[in-house]
């Protein structure tokens, strides 16, 4: 499964790039649909999908700002707060792809990758205090947040796709979504917005 899964920005790069010349012909688009395949980019995040029998693998990778409306550690309040808002939106992720209770889809596997949701305590930060400092300056590496989730289906033939009309919800920051599945009819690849968010297997 996890092949299929690296696989997917290779064996859709084709497919995507044709999908946004035809839904978006002005300059500044065009360059945002190229740039935001495997580039850090404000606003874009990229979700890859892949349903191989009963198993459902999701990836996410967003830049933090998306999620969180900010790049750096997390040091005020607010700041902690969002983080911890954040962090229980994506640990609860059903809602958030939108996937049919008829599949009977059980989370087997959550993680969670970002320095910037990691919660660390006062005394690593000061320990890695030039560590963070060399974080800030490379926020295309560091201020990503990378989600990957695995389900087990009972009924996989009921998950027609996904509907991430409430993940854009939950984080508006978040203004386009380069989708790439692979499921049992083959592969998908489609730019999603808050307007339309469904992507089918």
């Amino acid at each position: 499964m996890r092949h299929l899964l690296l696989a997917l920005p290779f064996a859709l790069l084709s497919v995507i790039a044709h999908a946004d010349e035809h839904h978006h012909h002005d300059h500044h688009d065009h360059h945002d649909e190229h740039a935001s395949l495997g580039s850090h980019e404000h606003g874009v995040a990229q979700l890859d999908a892949a349903l191989e029998g009963t198993v459902l693998e999701i990836e996410l990778r967003s830049p933090a700002i998306n999620l969180l409306g900010f790049e750096h550690a997390a040091n005020s309040a607010e700041d902690k707060r969002k983080v911890a808002d954040a962090r229980a939106q994506l640990e609860q992720p059903n809602r958030l792809f939108g996937l049919s209770a008829e599949a009977g889809c059980k989370l087997d596997e959550a993680r969670l990758e970002s320095p910037l949701l990691a919660g660390k305590g006062h005394e690593h930060e000061h320990e890695h205090e030039h560590e963070h400092e060399h974080e800030q300056h490379d926020a295309g590496t560091h201020s990503d947040v990378h989600a990957h989730y695995r389900y087990d289906c009972s009924t996989p033939d009921a998950l027609t796709g996904l509907d991430l009309r409430a993940l854009f919800e939950a984080f508006p920051g978040t203004e386009k979504i380069q989708a790439q599945v692979i499921g049992p009819n083959g592969q998908q690849g489609k730019l999603l917005r808050a307007k339309q968010a469904q992507i089918t297997f």
